[in-house]
């Protein structure tokens, strides 16, 4: 398929994706998202000494948009592919402000405390403007090429002495595709050590341009089985799959687990996985344990958290996991 073309289809994609967000905030912010401008990128975090997210000390750009809707998801932030406003109650200090700013009435002060009503909220972000305490927040913003490639290399001394690098991660990074890869590009003229953080839902054809500039994937794989992946991610794991032999095939790949209570950590479901893995020759298993430290995002957005109650995994049944994925020959290490 031509790349013209292609473009188009994934741009009809990510118009997909907004279409299962509110009405109101889609409308203002459909198509914002860089697609067609391949130099700005709407990230929502630069994460500096990550150590976590490949070899070595590293530069974690985290892109903002994603088609999976995982319910379990630690950045709810990452999700929705436009800017979004988050809530930190905890440091309002009643000035009253934002109510004066917004120009949709949809913040009042009830009872001594700020509410934002957002089925009126149109996110124009004049409340983070005047904000003076940091309680309102806009979570993504967009940044240049050259801005990115600028602020990657600051750090480039740490990877040099670490064996690390930069990586995209999101969000899904491919939903950005254009502008990762010639970001990609740019770092890899640099000399610098690329890795690509990803849930592998997008066209081969997309993916493999990316690739070109890629040194280390790292390949989350949720579930082998296609309806309860589907009914918990929202997206069918078929193309993820194909995607996923395809890449091991190109690049060299590390897979990432994440170990979620109620979904995918029966030994069962995780030696599927690692049997996965080990048929395409995959360099190391990651498993990543569930936590709840990003439950206190969804109240900053004005959602529910679904994984609400769930504990972690016990620490000695995560060893037991560790032992199945090296009974079946494979390295194996827990959070990165």
């Amino acid at each position: 398929m031509p790349l013209d073309d292609n473009r188009k289809c994934w741009v009809s994609k990510c118009e997909e994706i907004a279409s299962r967000f509110e009405k109101s905030y889609t409308l203002k912010f459909r198509g914002k998202i860089s697609l067609e401008d391949k130099n700005k990128g709407l990230i929502f975090n630069i994460q500096k000494f990550s150590l976590h997210d490949g070899p070595g000390i590293r530069t974690t750009v985290f892109m903002k948009g994603c088609p999976l809707s995982c319910k379990w998801c630690s950045n709810p932030e990452s999700i929705k592919p436009y800017p979004e406003l988050m809530t930190h109650d905890i440091k309002c200090i009643r000035c009253g402000k934002c109510v004066e700013a917004c120009p949709q009435e949809a913040i009042k002060v009830i009872d001594d405390l700020r509410r934002v009503d957002r089925s009126k909220c149109n996110l124009c972000m004049d409340c983070v403007k005047v904000c003076p305490s940091g309680a309102l927040q806009q979570s993504g913003s967009y940044i240049s090429l050259d801005e990115l490639v600028a602020e990657v290399e600051k750090d480039r001394l740490f990877y040099l002495n670490s064996g690390g690098g930069v990586t995209f991660s999101g969000g899904e990074p491919l939903l950005q595709w254009e502008f990762i890869r010639e970001a990609l590009r740019r770092c890899k003229e640099q000399g610098l050590h690329t890795v690509l953080d990803t849930t592998g839902c997008a066209s081969w054809d997309i993916m493999e341009r990316v690739l070109d500039y890629v040194d280390l994937v790292l390949y989350d794989v949720k579930h082998i089985d296609p309806d309860k992946h589907r009914e918990y991610t929202g997206v069918d794991n078929q193309l993820i799959m194909d995607n996923a032999v395809k890449t091991t095939a190109k690049v060299r790949t590390w897979l990432r687990i994440p170990v979620i209570p109620g979904f995918n950590d029966s030994e069962a479901d995780i030696r599927r996985i690692v049997e996965f893995g080990k048929e395409l020759s995959i360099e190391k298993i990651s498993l990543l344990p569930y936590h709840a430290f990003g439950e206190h995002k969804y109240e900053s957005l004005g959602r529910d958290y679904p994984w609400k109650g769930t504990q972690p995994p016990p620490e000695e049944y995560i060893q037991q996991l560790q032992e199945i994925v090296e009974t079946c020959g494979l390295a194996v290490t827990v959070g990165s």
